[in-house]
């Protein structure tokens, strides 16, 4: 009896030690920087509900604290536009930003954003989700060392603020207007002065003069802005932007690093950020445009069908020019056209139908 216990205490003594180890793997922790394009308190990227800093928190208290992550708005720890390099290089693990920013590196990071004319929010989400867009936003970003991941979306932007009515294309001409993105190269077409500035600078240069016009995001972030204060004609919808994707960019060797339930978490937090984010924008955006519209003596109004038409024209002129000069580009065109083309038709027969006939019956 005595040999039967003492060899069941050895086997219970080994198992312990064969089994501790692996426990050891499993609570490995790891405490890793993200930067942003953005400023610290910026409200919806920053701040709020989906924003950065949520999904940092969403992330070490899904995980039980083994990923924890020091958020750093725009110049904290790097300046705004080097995010993208110094998560390539692994001087950092995250940046959060919008891939537009990064067309100079490939002009088919455009379209993980938003493309003029482009998809819905929902439209977006079925491609990103199920259409391949996640395994083509991955295969863009590899050869930086990169790993993309959806993280938020503001849904509809506003095509912006103008000091004068626009009611033709000519009105166009020579106006200076703050606008991001392949936006701007569209409205160079139409004879406007487009011009990248930080969102700190849009309000001082409008109030100015040094610009006519400014596009930002929508109701409630222009009105914190102030720029309701100093151009009258807010004109809607945004053509350019009609679902802006924020982007969580990963270094590849540090997502390799991390054990497959902590990527799980990383990437449901993502998801969970980018529903929620747009939902804060969508309540109060609502309140925000009722607000300027009544109390502000904002005039709101879509494009003129002309000018609508015109930037529909340069857009064309422009994707197909990327399209034919990079094959990579070509590759993501193709793909969110062609689901965008089965969308349209889908939307047009549920979402276009409630609006136009049964919302208003």
């Amino acid at each position: 009896m005595r040999r039967r216990d003492f060899t069941k205490l050895a086997l219970a003594g080994a198992a312990g030690t064969v089994a501790a180890p692996a426990v050891a793997r499993a609570q490995t922790s790891f405490n890793w920087k993200m930067t942003s394009f953005y400023g610290p308190n910026a409200a919806f990227y920053s701040t709020g509900p989906g924003s950065a800093k949520d999904l940092c928190s969403r992330i070490e208290a899904m995980s039980n604290g083994r990923l924890k992550i020091q958020f750093y708005g725009a110049g904290e720890l790097i300046p705004a536009a080097e995010g993208f390099d110094a998560v390539s290089s692994g001087t950092v693990e995250m940046n959060y930003a919008n891939s537009y920013f990064w067309t100079g590196k490939s002009f088919a990071a455009q379209y993980f954003t938003a493309v003029p004319f482009g998809l819905n929010f929902q439209g977006f989400n079925g491609w990103y989700y199920d259409g391949g867009g996640a395994q083509l936003w991955r295969e863009v970003y590899d050869r930086f060392n990169l790993v993309p991941i959806l993280a938020g979306n503001t849904g509809v932007q506003m095509t912006g603020w103008f000091r004068k009515e626009i009611k033709t294309v000519d009105d166009l001409k020579g106006v200076k207007m703050r606008i991001p993105g392949l936006a701007g190269r569209v409205y160079k077409e139409l004879g406007v002065d487009a011009r990248l500035i930080a969102p700190g600078e849009i309000f001082p240069n409008l109030e100015r003069g040094v610009i006519d016009a400014a596009e930002f995001v929508g109701p409630f972030l222009d009105r914190q802005l102030g720029l309701h204060k100093v151009a009258k004609y807010y004109y809607t919808t945004g053509w350019h932007e009609m679902a802006t994707a924020s982007e969580v960019i990963v270094n590849k060797a540090k997502w390799a690093s991390l054990p497959a339930d902590l990527k799980a978490i990383v990437e449901n937090a993502c998801a969970a950020c980018n529903v929620i984010s747009e939902a804060w924008c969508q309540k109060n955006n609502a309140e925000a445009m009722e607000d300027l519209v009544k109390n502000h003596g904002t005039i709101a109004a879509p494009l003129p069908d002309d000018v609508v038409k015109a930037l529909r024209v340069a857009t064309t002129k422009i994707l197909d020019e990327a399209v034919a000069r990079d094959p990579v580009t070509k590759k993501v065109h193709e793909s969110y056209m062609a689901y965008k083309a089965k969308y349209d038709v889908w939307a047009d027969m549920s979402e276009t139908v409630y609006h136009n006939k049964i919302r208003k019956a």
